[in-house]
C-alpha cells in the first residue's frame, strides 16, 4: 500500500466515514473507494454488501480475483435511560462490538454499580449529547418513557442521522410522542425514522428478551439492504 492510500484511508477513518480498497490480486493494484463514491462504482453491489457486513473479503469479477478491505467506522450505541432494559442491553451491545454509552440524570439510576464497565453519564441529553459526536454510525435508543429526557434526546438523533432510531412506548404512547416531536419542526418522514414500539416483534416480555428483540432489529438495520430491514 502507498503512502497516499494510507493517508487517505486514515483521513476517512478519523472522519469515521468509511471506506475500501480494492486490490487486484493478480496485479497488486489498489484503489481505494469512499462512502461517498460507492453506489457510482462499478461493483457498487459487493461494495455495499461488503460494508453492510463490515468484512473485508476476496471476490471474483470477470476472471479477476479482487481483495475488498473494508475500514468501517466502530458502531456507537447510545442508551437514554438507565433503566432495567440497559443493564441487559448494555453488556449485549458491548458483546457485539459497540461502543456503549448510557445516559440518564437520574443518578440513583445511573450509578456504575448497575452499570458495571459502562460508560455513564449522569446529564441531561442537551447537555450529554453533544460531546458525543453521534453521527450515521450510532444507533441509537430512547428507553426512559419520560418525554423530558426522551424527546430532546430523539430530537439529537433524527438531527445526527443515527443509522438506527428506537424509543420505548407503545403505539398510542408513541402517537403522542409523534404529535409532541411534530410540534417541534419534525417531519413526517422524520417520525416514520423511529423505530416504535423498539425491537423486533419476537414475543419479548422480560427486561432481557426486549434487549435482544432491541439488538436484533438494531442489526438488522446494520447488515441488511435497506429493503429488507424497513
Amino acid at each position: 500500500m502507498n503512502l497516499a492510500t494510507l493517508s487517505a484511508i486514515n483521513a476517512e477513518r478519523a472522519a469515521r466515514r468509511p471506506v475500501i480498497v480494492v486490490t487486484d490480486i493478480g496485479n497488486g493494484a489498489q484503489r481505494l473507494v469512499k462512502a461517498v463514491d460507492i453506489a457510482r462504482d462499478p461493483l457498487h453491489i459487493e461494495l455495499e454488501r461488503h460494508l453492510r457486513m463490515g468484512k473485508s473479503s476476496v471476490i471474483e469479477v470477470e476472471g479477476r480475483k479482487l481483495f475488498l478491505n473494508v475500514y468501517a467506522p466502530t458502531a456507537k450505541l447510545v442508551i437514554i435511560g438507565a433503566v432495567h432494559i440497559s443493564q441487559a442491553l448494555a453488556p449485549l451491545a458491548r458483546s457485539l462490538g459497540y461502543d456503549v454509552t448510557v445516559v440518564d440524570p437520574r443518578s440513583a439510576f445511573a450509578s456504575p454499580a448497575r452499570f458495571p464497565d459502562v460508560r455513564l453519564i449522569a446529564e441531561w441529553p442537551d447537555v450529554a449529547l453533544p460531546p458525543l459526536n453521534i453521527d450515521h454510525y450510532t444507533a441509537f435508543v430512547a428507553l426512559t418513557h419520560d418525554p423530558k429526557i426522551d424527546d430532546p434526546a430523539l430530537l439529537h438523533a433524527l438531527e445526527r442521522d443515527c443509522f438506527y432510531i428506537g424509543a420505548l412506548g407503545s403505539r398510542n404512547t408513541h402517537g403522542q410522542r409523534a404529535v409532541r416531536l411534530k410540534a417541534k419542526g419534525v417531519s413526517e418522514a422524520g417520525i416514520e425514522r423511529i423505530h416504535a414500539p423498539i425491537g423486533l416483534e419476537i414475543g419479548a416480555i422480560t427486561p432481557a428478551e426486549i434487549a435482544v428483540a432491541i439488538m436484533a432489529e438494531i442489526t438488522a438495520q446494520l447488515r441488511l439492504p435497506k429493503a429488507s430491514a424497513a
